[in-house]
């Protein structure tokens, strides 16, 4: 995946959640698989833990009280 691409994705997740309080269009951020699987094929790491994947979530959407638990 190309680095743009990679970086698009990602701000399309964290503009919806911002602006519709932790859901897009598709479905609710603390449901969703789109960031890991980003990373996943971005860096080549894959999340598994809850806490790993939560992590992951809140440093790219930012403090989200929609994202406290899985």
């Amino acid at each position: 995946m190309e680095k743009g691409m990679f970086e698009r994705e990602i701000s399309i997740c964290r503009k919806r959640s911002k602006k519709n309080g932790g859901k897009c269009n598709w479905g609710e951020c603390l449901k969703c698989g789109v960031i890991p699987l980003l990373y996943k094929i971005e860096t080549g790491r894959i999340y598994e833990s809850a806490e790993e994947i939560v992590k992951l979530k809140s440093d790219v959407l930012g403090k989200n009280d929609n994202l406290k638990s899985i």
